[in-house]
């Protein structure tokens, strides 16, 4: 067989010379990526930049060498500054507040339960067949409204047997008193004995006697035949029907026929610590008693508006709370027994004090803390002890005077003795010109705001410019 000859194969490349290769790779991939974002993402300046890199990245290229790459990677570098983040002593936009004299309500918030002022359980006084049932599932019903009908026959009939037997004692005792008469005539004229005469007036007083037991079983009989008529004991709400009609019932049932409980008016008990319970009371015992406000689970809609009416005679021990009971008029039906609300009791009042927006408090190391802006729109920490909280206001109680401004929005972009750009609270920009067509958006200036906080220093000052000239109205996305 012959042998083929061939060239001998070079020696296999060193690591040294692998690892100029990847390196050079690698350089060149990240020119490019750094080139394209700069170019499409990066911002005002892009293109300059951009174009530095792409002469880097073609450098690399044709060089074919780590030279090249290395001009990618410096002009990639010349956008990196801003990517960066720029320059980290420019000023940051923020949102101020102004600190305002006013007055705070100071409320006790508390988790109450509707309760109902009156729940009855309608029985039957008398046994016997129900013959109608007159009230319909959570209908409102009078007081004294008949709702049912028991079968009155048997009690008529008992009735009428009353009445004829009281009928035929009247005429007994009429027919005594009769004789009586006759017999203390005779007595006169000494013609009967007197001993005759007290027997019959003996009996005269027995036929009285058994004369009125009769009246009381006829009355009892009336009285039985009106308990066949069920009529509602007080106005409420009936509930959920507890016999139907044709059954037997009888005045032991534990359920009885219905159950009404009053809606209107309600009450609500609901707790408040012990602490709070002084100023509770002072407002209890003067002439206007405490409004009391019935909110939902959520706390976002009003249910009912109330007057605290009193306080319990003592203080449960294991929680140390008191229990209070509120009334409300509860015309519209909003609230229902056993449903459960948050309850909101204005208890006290601070007039004529500091009151900043609640989120100009930050909590600080040394407790609450606030940014303060000065005249020249720098910053500085100061330390306040805050009040009583209403809503989104919170009163300040020592550490800062009326007229100062405080930043609201943006306190995490700043720092002590920062320089800063002010922001009113929900301004925009530039509001545009008013006019038909012209309508402020609250959405869009908020956006536009936001997108004019996110912008680079070289950005705000390219859009200020466009806007100075016409060009744009509001800021680049």
């Amino acid at each position: 067989m012959t042998e083929i000859p061939h060239e001998p194969l070079g020696p296999p490349p060193s690591r040294r010379q692998r690892l100029v290769v990847y390196t050079i790779v690698i350089l060149v991939v990240a020119a490019l990526a750094f080139g394209a974002w700069y170019l499409w993402g990066g911002g005002n300046g892009g293109a300059p930049a951009g174009a530095e890199a792409g002469k880097g990245k073609a450098g690399g290229k044709a060089g074919g060498s780590a030279a090249g790459g290395a001009g990618g990677a410096r002009g990639a570098g010349g956008a990196g500054g801003r990517f960066g983040g720029g320059d980290p002593n420019r000023a940051q936009p923020v949102t101020v507040a102004t600190a305002k004299v006013g007055d705070v309500n100071i409320v006790q918030t508390a988790l109450g339960t509707v309760t109902a002022l009156q729940t009855v359980t309608v029985k039957p006084r008398v046994d016997g067949q129900l013959q109608s049932v007159n009230f319909r599932e959570g209908q409102l019903v009078k007081q004294n409204e008949v709702i049912a009908q028991i079968d009155p026959v048997p009690f008529q009939v008992a009735l009428a047997q009353a009445e004829g037997q009281l009928a035929r004692d009247a005429a007994q005792l009429n027919n005594a008193r009769l004789d009586l008469a006759r017999y203390q005539a005779l007595l006169k004229e000494d013609s009967i004995a007197a001993q005759q005469v007290d027997q019959q007036a003996a009996q005269v007083r027995t036929f009285e006697g058994t004369v009125k037991i009769d009246q009381a079983q006829v009355d009892n009989a009336k009285l039985q035949l009106s308990y066949t008529r069920i009529t509602a004991p007080i106005a409420g709400r009936t509930g959920l029907r507890q016999v139907d009609a044709g059954n037997m019932v009888r005045s032991a049932d534990a359920n009885g026929v219905a159950v009404i409980t009053q809606v209107t008016p309600v009450t609500v008990i609901f707790t408040i610590p012990q602490d709070a319970l002084p100023r509770v009371l002072a407002q209890l015992n003067g002439a206007q008693k405490p409004e009391v406000e019935a909110w939902d689970r959520d706390q976002k809609t009003l249910l009912a508006k109330g007057r605290l009416i009193t306080a319990d005679n003592q203080i449960d021990v294991t929680t140390g709370t008191v229990k209070l009971k509120a009334e409300f008029p509860n015309t519209d039906f909003k609230l229902f027994p056993n449903q459960f609300v948050n309850v909101r009791m204005v208890v006290d009042v601070r007039r004529n004090v500091i009151v900043v927006p609640t989120a100009a408090v930050q909590g600080g190391a040394d407790g609450a803390v606030v940014y303060v802006v000065k005249e020249d729109n720098t910053v500085t920490l100061r330390k306040v002890q805050p009040g009583p909280v209403q809503g989104q206001v919170t009163a300040i109680e020592s550490g800062l005077q009326q007229g100062e401004r405080v930043i609201t929005d943006g306190v995490d972009r700043v720092r002590e003795g920062a320089r800063v750009e002010v922001a009113e609270p929900g301004a925009g920009l530039r509001a545009p010109p008013a006019g038909p067509g012209n309508a402020p958006d609250a959405a869009k200036s908020e956006e536009n705001r936001k997108r004019f906080q996110n912008m680079t220093p070289e950005q705000r000052e390219e859009f200020r410019k466009r806007r100075q000239s016409g060009e744009g109205k509001a800021p680049p996305q």
